[in-house]
């Protein structure tokens, strides 16, 4: 009997640890700060790309100040094969970016999918507005 609960419980684990977890885009600790001053004079019609350095994710950061004014800030890793960290380029005009591994594209809008092989949208960041700084935390 003791055998036999050995073997539901090896089972059980071996089920949860499915493949799924290795396609996700790991949780790490994000904290940068920029003054709007110097987004506006380091962005490019509203994109800042941000190489990977220490409290910028995973593969760096893109953030991207949307047609409506919004500020959005993803993690420059692609969500195909997240483990390879692949980072995302930005294409010309600003509105998709590219995995150069996979051929994937992104929009900058929403971060959605939008050429396969994405199924999976960047994975985003919060964004906070001071009067004179701008943010991005996780």
């Amino acid at each position: 009997m003791r055998v036999y609960l050995v073997y539901i419980f090896i089972l059980s684990t071996l089920i949860s640890c499915s493949k799924d977890n290795l396609d996700r885009i790991p949780d790490v600790y994000v904290s940068y700060k920029i003054t709007l001053q110097e987004f506006n004079i380091r962005s490019q019609n509203g994109l800042l790309v941000v190489n990977n350095q220490a409290n910028t994710g995973v593969a760096g950061l893109i953030i991207y100040r949307r047609a409506d004014g919004a500020y959005v800030a993803y993690d420059r890793c692609s969500s195909v094969d997240p483990q390879k960290r692949c980072a995302i380029v930005p294409d010309d005009p600003n509105l998709t970016a590219t995995d150069p591994c996979s051929g994937a594209k992104f929009s900058l809008f929403d971060g959605s999918p939008v050429k396969a092989p994405a199924q999976r949208a960047l994975k985003e960041y919060k964004v906070i507005i001071t009067n004179f700084d701008l943010m991005v935390v996780n």
